[in-house]
């Protein structure tokens, strides 16, 4: 159909939700868990904007219950969520914690009685402390404990799960965990090694899902930012291509056996020295799919250093923008979807993250009339539409965030849930863009009428 309040997606597409672990989970030191990376980075004084934790977060360890008769009254198909490592191996390796194992075999079969897909992670980005100690994502040790890892998790639960991804965002997790000290652990300067394993990680779990189970998916997923010039400058032109090379091609070219850019190589000025052999074919395992997180659009803005003359880049967010500074632009995802379908070989692609941050506020009603967030959706389904109308083979979309969380430095203080969280009681809230959400799903594509308001889920229900 063209009318844009009336697009219908492909019989079968799944509409879901995200979330995390660490960012709603809480009981972060419960029931035989061990301390994660994030616990650490979080209570340390001066790294969360706001000073908060996730050690309540939204609670849904204790409320996972109820979190699934909410999911299932909304109407998801759906639910892409994380395990926590440390809350299954406490020290990383060897000795299982049967009662962490034991919720998350709970929350499978609960999702899967309300008819609900599971979708799980095995790693966004709760890295057990006691592993950080010994050498963390800058040591090969870490990869093979992550492959231990993920077989005692599919050996438990890789007969009730079909769709299995490994890593979040590795980008994020080495550049800012590694590079830039803004995430978990905090250290700088070696965002290169600390990829490497994550992406050698992620294919040495796809194979070893793949031999542990007989009809189930694997994939990575990413995220992946457009970028575009800020003019049609010769250095805009270049560092527009280079900063692509950084953000999207260095994690997509060797996950499709093409190894990393040689232009990305020679700008950084690496040898790769920890690439040993084996590596990149083992990066280069096929996926079944891969899922996509999709923000906003990178816009590049070139600069010359003044003594060297070495060229680098800003990167600006023009136009409307949500309340993380991000620019509103759909059509980037559009864009993103069909150029990574045309330039590789990938088979199955899912939006495994798209959503906006926003300042809500609960109004007299106790309503949240987020408008702003059902308009950017409405206009980021629509652009997944466009993508499939132009033959790019997309089969999921998953709302970021199905909760208002703890959003990682930035604390309790940015919301991007469809469902609101009062941090003190809380209560749960579904938002007019989570009632719009559920009628996109009911129709299988976008309406124009909002669906009547939920119920309202408190602690004690």
């Amino acid at each position: 159909m063209s009318n844009e309040g009336s697009r219908s997606f492909p019989a079968g597409f799944t509409w879901g939700a995200a979330t995390s672990a660490y960012q709603i989970e809480g009981a972060w030191d419960r029931d035989g868990k061990g301390e994660s990376i994030w616990d650490r980075y979080a209570h340390t004084p001066g790294r969360i904007l706001d000073g908060t934790t996730g050690d309540v977060a939204c609670g849904h360890y204790d409320r996972w219950q109820d979190d699934i008769a909410l999911m299932a009254e909304m109407g998801l198909t759906a639910y892409r969520f994380s395990f926590n490592w440390p809350r299954i191996l406490p020290n990383g390796r060897g000795q299982i914690n049967e009662a962490g194992l034991a919720f998350y075999s709970d929350l499978v079969d609960g999702l899967l009685s309300a008819g609900i897909e599971p979708f799980p992670t095995l790693y966004h980005w709760e890295l057990p402390q006691v592993l950080e100690e010994e050498g963390g994502w800058l040591s090969r040790a870490t990869v093979d404990a992550f492959e231990e890892y993920t077989g005692v998790v599919v050996d438990r639960l890789g007969d009730r799960i079909r769709h299995w991804a490994t890593i979040n965002e590795p980008w994020v997790a080495a550049n800012l965990g590694y590079g830039m000290g803004l995430h978990a652990p905090g250290q700088t300067g070696s965002d290169l090694e600390a990829g490497h394993h994550l992406m050698l990680a992620h294919g040495r779990a796809a194979k070893l899902i793949r031999e542990r189970t007989h009809d189930a998916e694997v994939g990575i997923v990413l995220n992946l930012w457009p970028q575009s010039p800020a003019s049609d400058s010769a250095d805009d032109a270049l560092a527009t291509r280079l900063g692509d090379g950084v953000a999207n091609r260095w994690y997509l070219d060797p996950l499709a056996g093409r190894g990393y850019p040689e232009d990305v190589c020679d700008y950084l000025g690496t040898d790769l020295e920890f690439v040993h052999a084996g590596d990149l074919d083992d990066i280069a395992t096929p996926i079944d799919f891969l899922g996509i997180n999709y923000y906003s659009r990178n816009t590049i803005v070139s600069e010359r250093d003044r003594t060297t003359g070495r060229l680098g880049w800003t990167v600006e967010y023009p136009g409307p923008k949500t309340a993380m500074g991000w620019a509103i632009d759909p059509d980037g995802l559009t864009e993103i979807l069909e150029r990574v379908h045309q330039d590789y070989p990938f088979t199955d692609y899912r939006i495994t993250e798209c959503g906006a941050a926003f300042d809500d506020v609960v109004n007299a009603s106790g309503d949240v009339a987020d408008d702003d967030r059902t308009a950017f959706l409405a206009g980021h389904v629509a652009a997944a539409h466009r993508a499939i109308e132009a033959g790019v083979p997309l089969s999921s979309f998953f709302v970021w965030s199905l909760f208002d969380n703890f959003e990682w430095g930035m604390g309790l203080s940015k919301r991007f849930g469809i469902v609101h969280v009062d941090f003190e009681t809380l209560t749960r809230r579904v938002k007019a863009s989570g009632r719009w959400y559920s009628g996109v799903i009911a129709d299988n594509g976008l309406i124009t009428e909002p669906q009547q308001p939920s119920r309202k889920v408190t602690p004690n229900e």
